[in-house]
């Protein structure tokens, strides 16, 4: 009951603010920009769950690669709820900081097979040809700049080895 009444708040607030943050060229910080897209209200209610939201706000600069609500939607059922709980936390923590790099990559410094620590201490894997990815990870749209950094949005969450 919760993952569908979430979905439909979700595709409600995609539908009504989603060309909000892409059009308002980039003073908000990275937590602001994605909320204010509305395809992120799960991966924001997971950046508040995990305590990350002060550090997303902070002066940066990051690069963010952002799963959408669908990702996580894709993800096999219950799991969201089961990162979300405080005993969790340091998994979540652990999610959340593999989708974020240290520094502002703009598409346009990727090269294809190019590695990249991310704040979470493993390293992702760019690919350039048919498109670009991130550990397989689509990216659907690229350089979602900013005030702190930039957000790439992807459609699948990527974990950790």
């Amino acid at each position: 009951m919760f993952r569908r009444n979430f979905l439909a708040i979700s595709s409600a607030a995609l539908i009504a603010t989603s060309s909000m943050a892409f059009a308002g060229g980039h003073s908000k910080d990275i937590v602001d920009t994605a909320v204010e897209a509305g395809s992120f209200t799960t991966l924001v209610a997971a950046v508040q769950a995990a305590g990350l939201v002060d550090t997303l706000k902070g002066e940066g600069p990051f690069t963010v690669f952002a799963p959408t609500d669908e990702a996580f939607a894709a993800l096999p059922e219950g799991t969201v709820a089961n990162l979300l709980l405080p005993e969790n936390k340091d998994q979540l923590i652990a999610i959340l900081t593999y989708h974020v790099v240290a520094g502002k990559v703009m598409s346009g410094d990727l090269t294809n097979g190019m590695t990249a620590k991310t704040v979470q201490g493993g390293d992702v894997t760019i690919m350039t040809e048919n498109g670009v990815t991130v550990n397989g990870a689509n990216v659907v749209t690229a350089d979602i700049e900013a005030s702190n950094g930039v957000i790439h949005v992807i459609d699948a969450v990527i974990l950790p080895n």
